[in-house]
């Protein structure tokens, strides 16, 4: 029999602060596979999430087969827009959200990782980070600020993740980013610079492959998964009526699931699939693929 197995593996999940995104539900199959697991959560959600699992919230949706559950071997502070603790800024660093965290950037969790595992203690790393403050703003009325940051917390992340992290992989490394179709067609209310940091992410997936293929052996892959309405992406404002259309048009019907896009991740940072790199894989029940609508009560 054909399965996937982690047995030994530690696997970085960065962007999990609660149960209902794709960053939790991949962080559960990887552990269902048997790999350990720590995650990065953005400081201002980090005490809510630690409370969340103290009290017993997650209880029923850290369940795993055989009757075990889903631990996190570690929980670090992760703002992902800074590189460096220098780089915050003052009013940043001194936010009483930030303050008690200790070093929140990426080089911080860097720092962490090697002094609580060694050297090289990562063979996956999950890059579910997106965030862009006007992305409720069509593309026309952007700002500047608003463009750039989308840009930055959405796909540059990625870049100074695989730099810094890549010396950190044991043989077989795996990354893993999560992206959505509005990088290349145009999904009306998907604003703010996002749909273009998408499109940045896709585009340096492809070159990290190239680039950190031949200088670490590690793969970098890219998964296209469809919409989902977590806490998180209803920030865009129609996520419910999006996963309706794209379950009424898609050529398979039945909603996606965290779940199912939690499954394709555990087999593109598995074994298994260890010829395939710089690759966008769509988890969407097929909608990628159509070309013209089918007739929705929503005319959305």
């Amino acid at each position: 029999m054909l399965n996937i197995d982690l047995t030994g593996k530690r696997a970085l999940v960065a962007g999990v602060a609660d149960d209902a995104g794709y960053g939790f539900a991949i962080a559960k199959a990887l552990a269902e596979a048997g790999a350990s697991v720590v995650v990065g959560t953005w400081p201002p959600a980090l005490n809510i999430f630690l409370k969340l699992l103290e009290r017993g919230k997650l209880d029923e949706s850290r369940q795993l087969s055989g009757g075990r559950v889903l631990e996190f071997e570690g929980i670090y502070p992760l703002d992902a827009v800074y590189d460096t603790l220098e780089a915050a800024p003052e009013d940043v660093r001194t936010n009483k959200r930030y303050v008690e965290t200790g070093d929140f950037s990426i080089g911080g969790l860097v720092n962490r990782l090697v002094e609580d595992y060694g050297e090289q203690p990562l063979d996956i790393v999950v890059h579910s980070l997106a965030n862009g403050p006007e992305v409720q703003k069509p593309l026309i009325e952007s700002s500047r600020a608003g463009y750039l940051a989308a840009v930055s917390a959405s796909a540059y992340s990625l870049v100074s993740m695989v730099q810094r992290m890549s010396p950190l992989m044991r043989p077989g490394g795996s990354f893993l980013s999560l992206t959505y179709m509005a990088s290349e067609r145009v999904v009306p209310g998907y604003g703010g610079g996002m749909s273009s940091a998408k499109a940045a992410l896709e585009s340096d997936t492809r070159t990290l492959a190239y680039e950190a293929g031949r200088r670490y052996g590690v793969r970098v892959n890219c998964i296209s998964a469809g919409p989902l309405a977590s806490r998180a992406a209803r920030a865009i404002g129609e996520i419910d009526q999006m996963v309706k259309y794209v379950a009424e048009n898609a050529p398979l019907t039945d909603p996606l699931t965290a779940k199912e896009v939690g499954n394709a991740a555990a087999f593109l940072l598995s074994p298994l699939s260890s010829g395939i790199t710089g690759t966008v894989l769509y988890v969407d029940k097929g909608y990628h693929a159509m070309g013209m609508a089918v007739a929705s009560e929503q005319g959305f």
